[in-house]
C-alpha cells in the first residue's frame, strides 16, 4: 500500500496561555512512501517523527495537509477504518490475558462483513505467532515472556489483521543490545515475507540504517533529508545530518577555503576546486583519514585502541570542535604509539564542506 503524506503539518497550542507561542511538530512534511517498503522515520527526540506516526494512524489529526492510503483520503478516517497495524514501544500487552488471547483480541472486535468465525480467527492468530516464531508460546502470559518474545507478540496482534500499513514506535527501545540487533533482523524478514508498508520510527540511526530501504531524518519538525541510508550517509546536505549518522560520529572542525585549499589550522589538507575563499565548517568520518607520514593534516597522538580488524586512533587538533578526533584505519597499518603526532592524507569523497552560518553543504569536484 502506497502512503502519501502532503503539506502534512501539525500544530500544538502552548500550554503557557499568556505567551500562546503555538509548537510546531511537524512542518510541511511531504512524501509518497511506496508500497512494500520499510522506512525508516529517523531523528533526535522532539525531531516529529513520532508525530508523523500518530497522524498516519489517526490517533492524532493533522493541523492542515492531506494522508492518502494508495488513492484513498484518510485524513479524516478513525483510526479502527484505516486498516493499520500499530506497535508501540512498551508492547501494550493485557497482562491478564494469553499469548494467544492478546493476539487474537484485534480479530475479536471485528464487526459486520469483517467478523471471522472461531476457527477462522485461530487458524490466522497462529499464522501471525508463527511467521514471529512465538507459536509454541500462545498459552503462556506476557510476564512469562522476556522483553524480545513480548515485542513478538505486540507485532504478531498488530500483523493479525493483515493491515495495510504497519507502524513500528520505537519497537526496541526496551531491549538489551544482543535483542535489539536479532528483533531488528526479524523484523526485516518478517516484513520482507509479508510486504506489508511499514514505517519504523527510532532515533538509532544504526539501527534504521540496517533495515530501511530508505530513511527521513527529521529536526524540529522538518524533514532534512530522504534517501537510501548508504546515499545519505555519504551525501548528507547539511551539517545536521552529516553529524546525525554514523558510529563514531563524524568528526567536525573550523575551516577555510583559500586558494582553493581547504585549510584546518595550518594544514592545507585537500583541494578543494570550485569553492570560493570564505570560512567553513569541515566535517570527516572516522574511516577518511589514512595514514601517512608525510600526510598535509597532523594531530597530536592521545590514545591508540585496538578493536581487532580495526585501529581507532584517538587525537586532538586545535581546529576540531570535537573534544577529539577518532580515526579508524585498517589494523594491518602500524601505529607509532610513542610519537607525539600522527599525521594524515584524506580521502576526498569521506570530507564535507559546510557554510559557516547555514551549515549546509558546500559541493566540490571529487577527482
Amino acid at each position: 500500500m502506497k502512503v502519501v503524506l502532503q503539506d502534512l503539518t501539525k500544530i500544538f497550542p502552548s500550554r503557557d496561555k499568556k505567551a500562546g507561542k503555538e509548537v510546531v511538530a511537524v512542518n510541511n512534511f511531504n512524501f509518497e512512501i511506496p508500497d512494500g517498503k520499510l522506512i525508516g522515520l529517523l531523528g533526535p527526540s522532539g525531531c516529529g517523527k513520532s508525530t508523523t506516526l500518530y497522524m498516519i494512524s489517526g490517533l492524532q489529526k493533522p493541523t492542515s495537509g492531506k494522508i492518502f492510503f494508495g488513492d484513498d483520503d484518510v485524513t479524516e478516517l478513525p483510526t479502527e477504518n484505516r486498516g493499520v497495524g500499530l506497535v508501540f514501544q512498551n508492547y501494550a500487552l493485557y497482562p491478564h490475558m494469553t499469548v494467544k488471547q492478546n493476539i487474537l483480541f484485534p480479530l475479536e472486535n471485528l464487526k459486520g462483513a469483517d467478523k471471522m468465525s472461531k476457527e477462522a480467527m485461530l487458524e490466522r492468530a497462529y499464522e501471525a505467532a508463527k511467521l514471529v516464531q512465538i507459536d509454541e508460546l500462545m498459552d503462556r502470559k506476557p510476564s512469562e515472556l522476556s522483553g524480545g518474545q513480548q515485542q513478538r507478540v505486540a507485532i504478531a496482534r498488530a500483523l493479525v489483521k493483515m493491515p495495510r500499513v504497519l507502524l513500528l514506535d520505537e519497537p526496541l527501545s526496551n531491549l538489551d543490545a544482543r535483542l535489539r540487533l536479532q528483533t531488528r533482523e526479524e523484523i526485516r524478514r518478517i516484513q520482507r515475507e509479508t510486504k506489508i508498508t511499514t514505517i519504523f520510527v527510532t532515533h538509532d540511526q544504526e539501527e534504521a540504517m540496517s533495515i530501511s530501504d530508505m530513511i527521513v531524518v527529521m529536526k524540529l519538525g522538518v524533514v532534512q533529508q530522504i534517501g537510501q541510508p548508504q546515499e545519505v550517509y555519504d551525501d548528507p546536505v547539511n551539517l545536521f545530518v552529516a553529524k546525525f549518522l554514523g558510529t563514531p560520529p563524524i568528526n567536525v572542525f573550523n575551516g577555510k577555503v583559500a586558494g582553493g585549499k581547504l585549510y584546518i589550522g595550518g594544514d592545507a589538507v585537500l583541494e578543494v576546486p570550485g569553492i570560493g575563499d570564505q570560512e567553513v565548517t569541515v566535517g570527516i568520518r572516522p574511516e577518511g583519514f589514512v595514514l601517512d607520514e608525510n600526510g598535509p593534516m597532523h594531530c597530536k597522538l592521545s590514545n591508540v585502541e585496538i578493536m581487532g580488524r580495526d585501529v581507532s586512533i584517538v587525537s586532538t587538533n586545535e581546529a576540531s570542535l570535537n573534544p577529539v578526533i577518532r580515526s579508524i584505519i585498517n589494523a594491518d597499518n602500524k601505529v607509532d604509539t610513542s610519537a607525539e603526532t600522527v599525521r594524515y592524507s584524506l580521502k576526498p569523497h569521506k570530507v564535507f564542506v559546510f557554510n559557516k552560518e547555514t551549515e549546509e553543504r558546500i559541493k566540490f569536484e571529487v577527482k
